[in-house]
């Protein structure tokens, strides 16, 4: 949804919330910026860390499904090689998503 900000300078985001922080961002001190950026930071590294958490889990997962379709005789090689030899899709740039 695209909002107009001071300056009219158009910016198209689906969170009003987020603008409201550049608009206030870009207004405040060099002490509220600094402040504003470290709490970016530490949150962002609390998000990693769950990141983590939770691709750990999914491994795990996978390696348990691996082991029993291995112990059921599939053979993963031969699956693996079957999808190297289809069609892959382009990947989109993150810029083009946002």
């Amino acid at each position: 949804m695209p909002f107009l900000v001071k300056n009219s300078k158009r910016i198209n985001i689906s969170n009003e919330n987020y603008i409201l922080v550049i608009v206030m961002a870009k207004k405040a001190s060099k002490e509220e910026m600094i402040g504003f950026h470290k709490g970016a930071l530490t949150t962002l590294a609390k998000e990693r860390e769950e990141m983590a958490k939770v691709l750990s889990i999914v491994e795990q997962l996978m390696q348990m499904h691996v082991k029993s379709l291995q112990d059921l005789g599939v053979d993963l090689t031969k699956e693996v090689k079957k999808q190297k030899t289809s069609v892959k899709k382009p990947k989109i740039p993150i810029e083009d998503i946002i």
